[in-house]
């Protein structure tokens, strides 16, 4: 019953810069900033890997990642569509709805194997095309289609040079156990 109370007939509404929005009525769902909304969010999304058949999810938060291989694009293809159109009936069935803006694919392999490809796989959720990419970002790791480290060292490399050029440029104003 706390429960319950807890996730229906609610009412919320935000500060900032010291004005309040205007108070927002809720039938039901987790307040947002809610202490126990990435827990219960967590829970509600958990049964999630159940409806995929050729794939293995890997789950973080609110991100989730799918990995399909095949013994030929065509069968990673026809694979990773099967459990696309799964993931979007789970989701309608569970009031849930995917940002396609942040969907994107990464076909995986080796240099020779990507370069001679003669088309880049048809993946959709839906009728709605889903974008390949040759690098990704998850977890704060840069991947790329080759499973090489040089997006991820030269992400690396830019904040760091970029953090020293501020140190130098501050350096003659303040001392050095301030930088």
């Amino acid at each position: 019953m706390l429960l319950k109370s807890y996730l229906s007939d609610g009412s919320q509404k935000c500060e900032v810069n010291g004005e309040l929005s205007t108070l927002k009525y809720l039938k039901y769902g987790v307040p947002q900033g809610s202490i126990l909304g990435p827990l219960l969010f967590l829970i509600y999304i958990n049964d999630l890997p159940n409806c995929l058949q050729h794939s293995t999810a890997r789950m973080f938060a609110d991100d989730t990642n799918i990995t399909v291989s095949g013994k030929s694009i065509k069968e990673a293809e026809v694979a990773v569509n099967v459990d696309l159109n799964n993931i979007r009936e789970w989701l309608l069935s569970n009031r849930l709805s995917l940002n396609l803006v942040k969907t994107e694919y990464l076909l995986i392999g080796s240099r020779h194997n990507i370069n001679t490809l003669e088309e880049q796989p048809h993946v959709f959720i839906g009728d709605e095309p889903i974008k390949g990419v040759q690098v990704t970002k998850t977890l704060g790791v840069k991947i790329d289609q080759f499973l090489t480290w040089d997006s991820h060292i030269d992400q690396i490399s830019k904040k760091i040079s970029s953090g020293i050029s501020a140190m130098k440029k501050i350096e003659d104003f303040t001392n050095s156990d301030t930088l």
